[in-house]
Formats: structure tokens, sequence, C-alpha cells
């Protein structure tokens, strides 16, 4: 159970990392779009698990065609459409609410994933500590919302269709490794790469800004350097951990365990504009700490 906690824990502080992604880019018009990255990020992924299975074509067990499909429409769920979604959401709506928005996803898995013998007083506690830190968080963030037009809700838009569309890849997810044992965390996650590179390749080329432009811009390093961080850390090896996790933990405390990716996305964020929380941000964040706390000792 420990091992599945920390690698649930050094997941969600590699998906942090995307939050911000977006921000350190010139996004939208005369900059690099949502496919662009969505893309780049998504081949380096590709590449990397192709990459590990080729290095280990001896040992590495090859899916079947039910497997394959499986992995392909994971990848579209967890990866290239939640993420496309989520720098939608980013580009319009900012870091802070899109990120509130998908720390909710432990409330809903947990209410959809509850194993059958644990009770609901047990798990109140938790739920109400992590709705208690979302909300606060929320609140603090009131003024930045003010006066919001239609691209901000455009993004809060994009941000929810994100929110069901990773939910349900970590419900499914969860299910099917539970279901195939004799497939390993890496195996798994080196297929849903090679099946996330390939949607990946297909969506620049149906709609990504063309290579030589890319090439071409001031902060084209920037971009290849973000592409290969989010590829490899906040995808590949985040997935490996996350497989590691949903084999080992019930997808409800999976699902609370989701909720440090919201706390590393903040923190990252707080560093990148430089400048401290609020003591209202430091309040919710030691709320969700305490949720999840809370959480695992009712899954013990």
């Amino acid at each position: 159970m420990l091992t599945g906690i920390l690698a649930g824990l050094g997941a969600g502080a590699l998906w942090g990392l995307v939050f911000v992604a977006p921000r350190m880019l010139a996004m939208g018009q005369g900059g690099y779009s949502s496919v662009d990255l969505t893309a780049g990020r998504f081949a380096v992924y590709g590449l990397v698990a192709a990459g590990v299975m080729l290095l280990g074509l001896g040992r590495r067990r090859w899916p079947t065609m039910r497997q394959a499909a499986a992995a392909l429409g994971m990848s579209v769920l967890g990866f290239s459409g939640y993420y496309l979604l989520l720098v939608l959401a980013i580009r319009d709506a900012g870091t802070e609410m899109p990120s509130l928005l998908i720390g909710t996803i432990p409330l809903w898995i947990m209410l959809l994933g509850k194993p059958h013998g644990l009770r609901w007083s047990a798990l109140l506690p938790g739920l109400a500590l992590t709705l208690a830190g979302l909300l606060l968080m929320m609140g603090s963030t009131h003024g930045a919302t003010a006066g919001a037009g239609l691209n901000f809700w455009r993004g809060i838009g994009f941000a929810v269709v994100s929110l069901v569309s990773w939910t349900a890849f970590a419900i499914l997810n969860s299910a099917w490794l539970k279901r195939h044992p004799e497939v390993n965390a890496t195996d798994w996650a080196n297929w849903l790469g090679v099946a996330t590179g390939l949607g990946a390749l297909l969506m620049w080329l149906a709609a990504g800004s063309d290579l030589q432009m890319l090439a071409a811009r001031d902060d084209s390093m920037r971009f290849v350097l973000l592409c290969v961080l989010a590829g490899f850390g906040s995808t590949w090896l985040a997935t490996i951990l996350w497989n590691l996790a949903s084999q080992r933990l019930s997808a409800s405390l999976c699902g609370q365990l989701i909720v440090s990716e919201t706390l590393f996305a903040l923190l990252y964020s707080f560093a990148w504009d430089g400048h401290w929380p609020t003591l209202a941000q430091l309040c919710a964040c030691v709320l969700f700490t305490l949720g999840i706390l809370a959480s695992i000792r009712a899954h013990r």
C-alpha cells in the first residue's frame, strides 16, 4: 500500500508540471497552438515508449489486438483528448480555476469507485476536507475571475469536459489493470505511449502549425524542452507510477491521491508567477493534504 501511495504522489508531482507549461509559451494568436503543445508532448511520449519496447525486444510482452484497441481508447481519454482540452482551458481561463476543477476528480472517482466493504461514514471526513479545500481555494481566486468574459467561461467549459474525460480514464484504466494482472505497469505505459504518439502525429498533421514556422520562433528551444520534459517525465514516467498505484490501491484511494496534482500545479504556478500564496490558499492546501491523509486512513 505504501508503494502505491508514493507512486501516486510521484505521478501527481509530475502531472502538475503540465499545468504551467502552456503559460511558459506564447499561446494563441501569433504563438503556438494548443495542438502544437499537445502533439509535441505526446510525440515524445510515443518515441520514448517505442524506444523502450525496442530495447527490450526479447523481454517485453507485445499487445494482442484487443489489448492494442484498449490502449488506443484509453490514450484518447487520458492523454491526447484530455490534455488538448486542458491546454485550451488554461489558454482561456488561466491556471488556477482549471486546476481546481481538475482537483475535483478525486470526489468523482471516490463516489464512483468506492470499494463494496468501505462504509460511507469512513469516507466522509476525507471528502469533507477535500471539498472544503476546493471551496476555499475557489473563493480566494474570485477576484481574478470577476468580470470574466466569454473566453473565460469557454475555458471553464473545456476544463469540465477534460475532467469528465480523465475521470472516465482513471476508473476504466484501474478496472482494466485489475482484470489483466499479467500486464505489468511498464508494458501498459509503453502500449499507451505508442498509441498516444500515433494519435499525436495524426493530430498535428490535421491541425498543427507548419514545422518551419515552429523552428523559426525565438522560443523554439523552450518549446522543445517543455515537450521533452512533459513527454518523458509528466507522461511516460508518471504513467508507470500511476499504473503501479492503480494496481495496488482501490480506485477511490487513487482518486484522492490525484489531489496532489492540484497541489503541485498550484505550487508550480505560484513559483512561475514569483509570489507566495495567500493565507487562504495556504489553508486550502492544508485542507487538501488532510483530506488525503484521512482517506488513506479510511482505506487501511
